[in-house]
């Protein structure tokens, strides 16, 4: 008999504590900021202030050094010299370099040299548009951590970057902090700051820039809350040689009144609130905000077309005009008691007319009624006529009105005619 016991394989020895191999990606890298900073300041030793050759060298370390892991350190050594501690200070004991901003002279041009640095490197390395926006927002909100002098280069450098594109204007966000606007840190940085940006663009490219993130109507929040006025904003950068940002601010402030103006205007119209107390609530506002009687006009204008819904027939709608607008004459007749004022509203009306197809035959019909509500007068209107229109349907508003001007101009004929060109 074969015994089936014995068929069985003896068992292989095996080694105790066996390893398993594992794979790279699976081991955890240890995260060690130091290690990375000796090798970029000795670098930076090494090529010294010559920033072309440290662009180079930036350039060739990313290939071997991890810069995705360590931009904080690697922007903070090209700033700083080191790693900042919380609050913007360098630790006694770590490693440093005099090959950085805070290192540098404070010129515009040296700052022009080294944001060449930083935009080179970002240019290289998409990866560090990111890790250096929000290494900025960081700078700014250590700004009293460093020196004056330290505050100036890196406002300086802050505005080239913005004006080149390579930083978004979104990062002065951090310069309406609480404590930094108090102590005044904000508005002396911002001066720095926008001295480098117009100095390298224009006041419109800053505009652009600051619009686009909505950063355009809160530059007064740079100064505490009892400072925040346009004559408060405008001494303190015109005095600062930016008189041209002042006269950016006021400007804006100016846009925001004028809507808030005709936000304000169209709902007292359709509260049907007497005209004396619109009339008197305008001229306040008008003197408050410095708003011209021209732009004043346009706004009743644009108020009152936006307060009724127009028939879409061209026979119908004129009738309707001459009605609604007869009834709105007192209120823009307060506001034409100059002739430029009445030349603004004859071209608001004819751009009216023009822009809305079925004003096109109502155009003479509503400026007849505006002479007869003494809304406007003769010589605006003889004006307009000779060389004051727009080109936008010149020819049809021309010939519409061609017989009244004849009249006008005869006007010793007397008035009973004046009737024949209102329906």
């Amino acid at each position: 008999r074969v015994s089936f016991m014995n068929n069985q394989k003896p068992q292989k020895p095996t080694l105790s504590g066996q390893r398993f191999k594992t794979r790279k990606r699976d081991e955890k890298e240890r995260f060690d900021p130091t290690q990375f900073q000796d090798c970029i300041i000795q670098g930076l030793t090494e090529t010294g202030t010559d920033l072309e050759a440290v662009a180079k060298f930036l350039d060739a370390s990313g290939a071997k050094l991890d810069y995705r892991r360590y931009a904080e350190t690697l922007f903070d050594i090209l700033v700083a010299g080191g790693m900042l501690a919380p609050g913007g200070t360098l630790a006694d004991d770590m490693t440093r370099t005099n090959v950085c901003v805070f290192a540098a002279q404070e010129d515009l041009e040296t700052m022009q040299a080294f944001a060449q640095v930083f935009n080179k490197l970002i240019r290289r390395y998409k990866y560090l548009e990111k890790g250096f926006e929000d290494e900025v927002k960081k700078l700014l909100l250590f700004l009293k951590g460093f020196t004056e002098s330290e505050r100036n280069k890196l406002a300086m450098l802050t505005g080239i970057l913005l004006a080149n594109g390579t930083l978004n204007a979104s990062i002065l966000n951090s310069l309406y902090n609480e404590n930094l606007v108090k102590e005044g840190v904000s508005a002396a940085f911002a001066v720095k700051l926008f001295k480098s940006w117009i100095n390298e663009k224009d006041i419109n490219a800053v505009a652009v820039s600051l619009r686009k993130v909505n950063m355009d109507n809160r530059l007064m929040e740079l100064f505490p809350a009892n400072k925040q006025s346009v004559e408060h904003f405008s001494k303190y950068f015109t005095e600062a040689g930016l008189k041209e940002l002042s006269e950016y601010v006021r400007n804006q402030q100016s846009i925001g009144a004028r809507k808030e103006l005709q936000k304000e205007l169209q709902e007292q119209m359709s509260r049907g609130d007497p005209f004396k107390d619109i009339i008197l609530y305008v001229k306040e506002e008008m003197k408050k905000n410095n708003i011209s009687e021209q732009t004043v006009v346009t706004i009743i204008w644009s108020s009152v077309m936006s307060t009724v819904e127009w028939n879409k027939k061209e026979e119908l709608v004129a009738e309707q005009a001459i009605k609604h607008l007869k009834q709105y004459s007192p209120l823009l007749a307060a506001f034409t008691t100059q002739g430029q004022s009445e030349l603004t509203l004859l071209l608001k009306i004819q751009e009216y007319c023009y822009d809305n197809i079925h004003f096109m035959k109502a155009f003479q019909k509503i400026v007849v009624l505006f002479y007869k509500a003494e809304v406007l007068s003769e010589e605006p209107i003889l004006k307009w006529y000779k060389d004051a229109h727009l080109a936008k349907g010149k020819s049809v508003f021309l010939e519409q009105m061609k017989k009244f001007v004849e009249w006008l101009k005869n006007a010793e004929e007397g008035n009973q005619q004046l009737s024949s060109f209102v329906e």
